[in-house]
């Protein structure tokens, strides 16, 4: 049973960490995981806990991209299998997409305990942890490489990674310049702090 009351202003992600720490104890979520989700919260706050339009705009075409595919796959980790198997089970039922386990941190035990977990809520079959289907994918040295023949396939850009870095400084910096924009009043050219601004008063420290 929770200890998180209703009313705490923090509860909804309280809850999100409580499933991962649970899954964690469970088997299904390494470690690391917990690091990655905390990373994510942390940015999420910096982003004033909203969805934004890039991010919306990204949303719609991932599922696109799932409705259009010939042959859809989702890959499943830990985390997805902690925070929302049933979800994730309805899912690949609804757009007809094959599920497979691919972990960066891998083992055995992990594997079959997210195999359990997905099966307990209604998934059929599993991929990723056959021995006589499994296949390497080039151009990735990580775990992520060893998936199923059957199912995950890369399709385009092989070394995205090391592509990422420019274009993700360059988002950073359009970042860090419309905020920054938010606290200068052009007109009387000086800062000005709009405490009314929800973004900015979430970063202000009291």
């Amino acid at each position: 049973m929770t200890l998180i009351p209703k009313s705490h202003p923090r509860a909804k992600s309280l809850l999100i960490r409580e499933k991962l720490v649970n899954g964690f104890d469970n088997g299904l979520v390494a470690k690391e995981g917990l690091l990655a989700q905390g990373r994510g919260e942390a940015f999420d706050y910096l982003l004033g806990e909203k969805t934004g339009k890039a991010a919306k705009q990204a949303i719609k075409a991932a599922a696109a991209q799932l409705l259009l595919a010939e042959i859809p796959v989702i890959s499943v980790n830990g985390n997805i299998a902690a925070l929302c198997p049933k979800q994730i089970v309805r899912l690949s039922k609804q757009i007809k997409a094959k599920l497979e386990v691919n972990l960066f941190y891998t083992n055995k035990k992990r594997q079959q305990a997210i195999i359990r977990t997905l099966k307990k809520n209604g998934a059929r079959e599993v991929l990723g942890t056959s021995l006589t289907s499994s296949t390497k994918l080039s151009g990735i040295d990580s775990a992520r490489r060893i998936v199923d023949k059957n199912g995950i396939k890369i399709i385009g850009e092989r070394n995205i990674l090391n592509k990422l870095p420019v274009s993700a400084s360059n988002l950073y910096a359009k970042n860090v310049f419309n905020f920054i924009s938010n606290l200068y009043d052009k007109d009387n050219k000086k800062l000005k702090i709009n405490l009314e601004d929800e973004i900015i008063s979430k970063t202000l420290l009291k």
